[in-house]
């Protein structure tokens, strides 16, 4: 049985409070956000309408805001997270082993969906698709880069040439499709399902359902939508319809080898088959409708899945999250 002094109960039970601080924000900003944008589209039903020439108003909005998020998000995790910790010269770590790379799925994904998201915005405000690439598509790269950079100056943690690797190939594969398709023809989504380890480390795998499916990688799965109709627009498939390819991981208690890590199994891999749903071509007449499905499309739809891992076991899940 592990034991843990009163120093580390005490270190413990303070990140815990401040990780409760932390999503308690979280959920204040966005309900903040659902409440301005109700209240603006009671104000004006033209404000889910895209700007069909360049809107100066909107695109100055657009720059304030994301400016101010990201700098606040960036002073606050300096002051109330790295600063506990100490600092260093600039240092670079090889962390690329651990996790079965889940977490560079994570900056994979984010990158991808933070720009995607840097575009739409850019383009509701009608500017231009060069712009919508240089602004817009960058932006997950960009403020993920700079919590890299916070991570290089503490001694604790260090940059990782993964993570910046795994964020260029989320904002390479956004920008790559632009300019070759000018759609996103396969788009990078999420799903997840609680599982059983988090309850013997809920420290590092989260203590609840929004810490877990933040933190607990046993049960995320990363996917690969890509729409069918795209790929063939003379056929007769549903244009809502996806085949996706996801890849997830399981058995893991700690990102490195550890002896724990086989507490109950062996940590394997996992790989999967499976239809999604792609919602924003779903027919609507409504502009919320469109920006709502638009902004929750990252989520892998559940549905009939096959699942093949790397211990050589198929397995059929009636309905996957």
């Amino acid at each position: 049985m592990l034991t843990i002094n009163t120093k580390s109960r005490t270190k413990l039970l303070f990140l815990r409070n401040r990780e409760s601080i932390f999503y308690s924000q979280f959920s204040i900003l966005f309900l903040f956000v659902l409440l301005f944008t109700f209240n603006l589209q009671g104000q004006t039903s033209s404000f889910f309408k895209k700007a069909d020439t360049l809107n100066i108003k909107r695109r100055n909005v657009v720059a304030i805001t994301e400016t101010t998020l990201a700098i606040g998000a960036l002073i606050g995790l300096d002051k109330l997270w790295y600063s506990e910790y100490p600092r260093s010269n600039f240092q670079f770590i090889n962390d690329n082993n651990q996790w079965k790379q889940m977490d560079k799925m994570g900056h994979f994904m984010t990158s991808y969906v933070v720009g995607k998201a840097g575009m739409d915005v850019l383009d509701w405000a009608g500017v231009s698709k060069k712009n919508q690439l240089i602004y817009g598509a960058t932006l997950g790269f960009t403020f993920l880069t700079a919590v890299e950079i916070l991570d290089g100056f503490s001694k604790k943690w260090g940059a990782s040439w993964g993570d910046i690797i795994a964020n260029a190939s989320g904002t390479g594969l956004l920008i790559g499709q632009e300019l070759l398709w000018n759609e996103q023809r396969i788009q990078l989504k999420y799903s997840f399902h609680q599982t059983k380890f988090a309850k013997i480390r809920p420290n590092t795998l989260g203590e609840n359902f929004l810490q877990q499916a933040l933190k607990d990688y046993n049960g995320q799965t990363y996917w690969l939508s890509a729409n069918i109709w795209s790929f063939n627009k003379e056929g007769n498939f549903p244009k809502w319809l996806n085949l996706a390819f996801g890849y997830g991981a399981e058995g893991m208690l700690y990102g490195k080898s550890n002896p724990n890590n086989q507490l109950f199994q062996d940590p394997y891999r996992q790989f999967y088959l499976s239809l999604d749903v792609d919602l924003t071509k779903i027919k609507t007449n409504s502009k919320f409708l469109k920006t709502l499905f638009s902004t929750i499309n990252f989520i892998k739809i559940p549905a009939p899945t096959l699942e093949y891992n790397s211990k050589g076991n198929f397995k059929f899940h009636f309905l996957y999250f």
